[in-house]
């Protein structure tokens, strides 16, 4: 009877065991993997582009979404208008629109721009940018590069409002082997700009970096001041400063074009330094800015090390935009 008893609750068991599996959901099927074909019609912008053809027929819309494209990438509206133009003329069926899009942007940013340095004489270069865009970092990577190349190099504390910026300078201007010219906090940068170039025609350098406190670009007074600063260096060499650098933020977006409109009213910019585009930045700003104003990049930083700043190539900063 015992032994019964025990069969029969044994197969009651398993019949439950049997239920319960029945009703348990069965797991989803994986969805399949992405293949190596699919993944470039995605991603990066040129992989939207090539997304937003690939549809059929190219009409209105598509060119308006194409601009609209450009124009979240920070590139301004105006040359993101100027490019899907050049790009409709050019397109015809079967042919890639990212690079089409990447041979416009490349001949809006024109022809590599080195850095215009003399090695007859003291080179001047006077870096300028609104706050927090990374002057400080680019001066003493500037400082490497040049010290690398064989050159030696003198900076000037010329920004004496900001706190711990002498002695942030101090430690890249150490760095780089470089001899650095301070004077006390609140001090007059025009004074300090004067008494470094004086300096490093005393000791021979090849190149004098003059840093300049950051500033918004809309305060009339500051900008003066940094006029005043250019006044200085052009006595103190006998000559406009062979190099006038504004540190543009990658992550800057729109505003960069503001910004480097009134620096280059002010100072003539020569040059953009292009910073924080090792980051998600897309940094396509700067081509409203060469587009608007005639001022090239010349160096991009792409880190946070002193070998960190590299000379701008065109087809490299495009290729990253469309791809990365």
């Amino acid at each position: 009877m015992e032994i019964a008893i025990a069969v029969v609750a044994a197969l009651l068991a398993l019949a439950a065991v049997v239920v319960v599996a029945r009703r348990r959901p069965r797991p989803a099927a994986p969805a399949p993997a992405t293949t190596v074909a699919e993944r470039p019609a995605t991603r990066g912008l040129g992989g939207r582009v090539r997304a937003l053809f690939g549809a059929g027929e190219v009409g209105d819309e598509e060119w308006t979404r194409l601009e609209d494209l450009l124009v979240k990438a920070d590139v301004g509206p105006a040359t993101a208008r100027r490019i899907v133009e050049q790009v409709r003329e050019r397109y015809a069926p079967g042919a890639d629109p990212a690079a089409l899009v990447a041979e416009e942007a490349v001949a809006v940013l024109g022809a590599d721009a080195p850095l215009r340095l003399p090695t007859d004489r003291l080179a001047v270069v006077m870096v300028v940018g609104v706050n927090g865009s990374g002057k400080t970092t680019t001066i003493g990577k500037l400082a490497a590069r040049l010290a690398r190349e064989g050159r030696s190099v003198s900076i000037a504390g010329g920004d004496t409002f900001r706190a711990a910026a002498s002695e942030q300078l101090a430690v890249w201007a150490q760095r780089a082997g470089a001899h650095l010219v301070s004077q006390d906090r609140g001090a007059d940068p025009g004074a300090v700009a004067f008494d470094a170039v004086r300096s490093a025609q005393a000791r021979g350098s090849d190149v004098v970096i003059v840093d300049t406190a950051g500033r918004l670009h809309t305060k009339t007074p500051l900008m003066d001041e940094l006029r005043k600063v250019r006044r200085v260096l052009e006595k103190a060499a006998g000559r406009p400063p062979d190099e006038t650098l504004l540190v543009l933020d990658a992550t800057t977006g729109q505003n960069g074009l503001a910004q480097a409109s009134e620096f280059t009213e002010a100072v003539e910019v020569s040059g953009v330094a292009l910073t924080k585009l090792d980051g998600s930045a897309k940094g396509g700003i700067v081509l409203a800015v060469r587009e608007r104003l005639g001022v090239p990049v010349k160096l991009v930083g792409v880190g946070e090390g002193p070998n960190d700043l590299e000379p701008f190539r065109a087809e490299a900063f495009v290729g990253r935009l469309l791809e990365g």
